[in-house]
């Protein structure tokens, strides 16, 4: 299949050689280079007033576009038209301008002087991104939810919510308060900067980027990839190298995710709050979806935006999506049900309010298992874990609803 390139490039010396090395790639098509950032989200809108297979599969924006900042039409460009991929071109590609743009919504990025095979290599990646995105709205036929163990998956409005620490108690609670022979797993798909690992104090040489490019995921193979913690639940941890997060593409994670629910009584899936092909098939198909928020304007803002993006791509609806408060505080202005008015998704009865201080030592030490079972947060969140049938009900619970504890 071809990849539509439309180059963004505000400089004609370096738009010519871009154009000039794209025409050289394979199986690419570059198409008129636009001069600034009011010309490529107008060209964009034009087109995808057809139908989406008239976008562009990619879009390659020089870091002097303007008149926007170039991390701006980043962010424009990835939510107002997710099926397409952009990768920022840059003759400053370090490690932070690499994360900055992951975090605006780039499928890549490339270092001026341009290169041949750094081109192909970030083009190949947000293209097939693209692809994958394309066939959700193709109406490609999902994996069934619940055939096997159970997929909750757990997803950040934004980033820097709680997202992470809320899939660790999760997972916890399920092993710990459910049947002893219970299986559970840990997945991290929050592939460019996953924590999950850390939560832990876990170093493990193996990833789900290494069950990626293989065909036939058997248990002996899943085995290999997976870190058996102290616990009792199994993780499957991101990639180390973030870069390598792109090696998993929207039909490794559908492969994955058949492999996991056939092995594992319950799955708990950390997202991250940047959706990619991997996290758009696991909240698909997943039995349960998560959406983390504080009660802020900006994060409830987020999950306005997330739910709409999960809507247009047919991910998710809304009415179908569980939306959980952290760190809610006696001043909090928007309180639960104000959120559910305004998102059009549930809101889960259990709350979890602000305590950091509880937090700190157990994330500090890598033994977020060690959180103090007294500890409001702790406890909100597992009986949260009750609230959604992954852990029985505790007395704390029963005790905190008749006003007694």
């Amino acid at each position: 299949m071809t990849t539509r390139i439309l180059p963004a490039v505000g400089d004609p010396d370096t738009a010519r050689a871009l154009i000039t090395l794209i025409g050289q790639l394979p199986d690419t098509a570059p198409l008129r280079a636009v001069p600034d950032s009011g010309s490529l989200l107008d060209t964009l809108a034009a087109l995808s007033h057809g139908a989406v297979a008239d976008l562009p599969e990619v879009v390659l924006v020089h870091e002097a576009i303007g008149p926007l900042p170039a991390l701006e039409v980043v962010r424009e460009v990835a939510l107002r038209f997710p099926a397409v991929g952009v990768v920022l071109v840059t003759a400053d590609p370090t490690a932070g301008l690499y994360a900055a743009a992951m975090e605006s919504g780039a499928r890549g990025l490339v270092g001026v002087p341009l290169s041949y095979d750094e081109l192909q290599s970030r083009v190949a990646a947000a293209g097939q991104w693209a692809q994958g995105v394309r066939r959700h709205l193709g109406g490609e036929e999902p994996a069934p939810a619940g055939s096997g163990g159970r997929v909750v998956t757990v997803s950040g409005a934004k980033g820097g919510v709680g997202t992470t620490l809320l899939a660790t108690q999760l997972a916890l609670a399920a092993r710990r308060g459910g049947p002893a022979d219970r299986t559970v797993l840990l997945l991290d798909l929050d592939l460019l900067c996953g924590d999950v690992g850390s939560y832990f104090d876990v170093q493990f040489r193996r990833s789900v980027a290494d069950l990626a490019g293989i065909s036939d995921i058997t248990p002996q193979v899943l085995a290999e990839a997976v870190y058996p913690h102290e616990t009792g639940v199994s993780l499957l941890i991101a990639p180390a190298e973030g870069e390598r997060g792109e090696e998993v593409t929207d039909s490794a994670a559908r492969q994955l995710l058949t492999a996991v629910r056939a092995r594992y009584d319950l799955v708990v899936v950390d997202c991250g709050s940047q959706m990619n092909s991997a996290t758009a098939v696991a909240v698909e198909t997943a039995d349960t979806a998560l959406l983390v928020t504080t009660p802020d304007v900006i994060s409830v803002r987020a999950v306005n935006r997330m739910v709409r993006m999960w809507d247009r791509l047919q991910i998710r609806k809304a009415d179908n999506t569980l939306t959980v408060v952290n760190r809610l505080g006696r001043t909090s202005h928007i309180q639960p049900q104000l959120i559910s008015r305004i998102t059009g998704t549930r809101v889960a009865r259990e709350v979890v309010p602000a305590n950091f201080r509880e937090l700190q030592e157990a994330q500090d030490a890598g033994r977020i298992q060690d959180l103090d079972h007294r500890g409001p947060v702790r406890r909100a969140m597992w009986d949260l874990a009750a609230e959604i049938g992954l852990a029985e009900a505790t007395e704390t619970r029963g005790n905190r609803r008749r006003g007694k504890g």
